[in-house]
């Protein structure tokens, strides 16, 4: 299904994407060395249910993934890159950390994921995988308007990834957004320009270039959920919801000053 949103919902979408934004950033500000995955989903919980939203992830069940999700927040660390199960760890200096979220807020989703390095060391690998990820992002986004295609954001994401030496992965990409988590359009890190679904002003789309550092193939994890680099090398993700409007793309899940 592809949704294409009124301007009044396209209103409570801002609403949805700056709660995802306040709580990522939250989050991130909190997050030091001894800080434990069950704690920052515990925190993501609270404040979902402070805001009177509703989670994505705790029911979510789709065929990829082992029985309901049940937590809050995908924590996904070094070579765990997507769908990273909240379990008994606790981060130590220099480990690469992806949160990524989901709610609904008013009926309206949006979702976005971020990528930091935890305490002060700063492996070179972790910045330039974090760098690129971002950078693709943005190319994605400025490629975002009325009358473009699907493969025109799948290009530009792709050209930044494989400018700076990556492989892509195209099993996981982003996808359309609205009254539910995912729908139609998919949206491949990688593509051809000109092909697919052409955008209109009322589309919610969550883009979100990953990579791993050495390999483009993901094995899952014992917990059924998390996927990981098949070579256990560092990984990085981000993600940002969008609407396309009459003047191009609107980044709901921007954080706001």
């Amino acid at each position: 299904m592809i949704e294409i949103l009124s301007r009044t919902d396209v209103r409570r979408a801002r609403d949805t994407g700056a709660l995802v934004a306040h709580i990522l950033q939250t989050l991130r500000g909190s997050t030091t060395v001894g800080t434990n995955l069950l704690d920052i989903d515990r925190q993501a919980q609270r404040m979902i249910a402070e805001a009177g939203a509703q989670s994505c992830y705790v029911d979510y069940e789709p065929s990829f993934g082992r029985g309901p999700f049940g937590h809050y927040i995908c924590t996904s660390v070094n070579d765990a890159v997507l769908h990273g199960l909240p379990h008994d760890y606790t981060l130590v200096d220099g480990d690469l950390l992806s949160l990524d979220l989901a709610v609904s807020l008013g009926g309206v989703v949006a979702d976005s994921a971020i990528s930091f390095v935890v305490g002060d060391t700063r492996p070179a690998e972790s910045v330039a995988l974090i760098d690129a990820t971002e950078r693709a992002l943005q190319a994605g986004i400025a490629a975002a308007r009325p009358g473009a295609r699907v493969g025109d954001l799948s290009y530009a994401i792709g050209s930044v990834l494989a400018g700076a030496g990556y492989t892509v992965n195209t099993e996981f990409g982003g996808h359309g957004v609205g009254s539910t988590m995912h729908q139609d359009p998919h949206v491949s890190n990688t593509g051809r320009p000109g092909r697919g679904y052409t955008l209109r002003p009322g589309l919610l789309l969550a883009l979100e270039p990953w990579i791993m550092a050495d390999t483009a193939t993901l094995v899952t994890d014992a917990d059924g959920w998390t996927l990981r680099s098949a070579t256990g090398c560092r990984t990085a993700h981000s993600e940002h919801t969008i609407a396309i409007t009459d003047d191009g793309a609107e980044i709901l899940t921007l954080p706001r000053s």
